[in-house]
């Protein structure tokens, strides 16, 4: 390959990498990075509630309280009742950037 040709090739690739940093957004529902060419409808798994601190509701599984806990002590989402914050999340749908309205 001659020296033209090279030149050429590593313009090529670095067009592309500049490309693929400018098309890649961050979500702000679970923060991940994503390129929207490849965002489709289970793209985004996030938990629509907040993470809360407070008692179950009565339809709800409740949490394990230890003897000297208070009955706040219980944390969960409260959309799914899941008790780990870094539980993954129970909804899937299309990533939103923070550029999207």
């Amino acid at each position: 390959m001659d020296k033209k040709a090279m030149e050429g090739e590593e313009e090529k690739q670095t067009k592309e990498e500049e490309e693929v940093v400018v098309d890649c957004k961050t979500c702000k529902r679970c923060r991940h990075s994503y390129s929207p060419k490849s965002n489709n409808p289970n793209s985004c798994r996030y938990h629509p509630s907040f993470f809360v601190c407070r008692r179950h509701d009565d339809q709800k599984r409740y949490y394990e309280l230890g003897a000297d806990d208070p009955p706040y002590a219980a944390k969960f989402y409260d959309c799914c009742g899941a008790e780990d914050p870094q539980a993954s999340g129970c909804v899937t749908s299309f990533h939103i950037s923070y550029d999207d309205n």
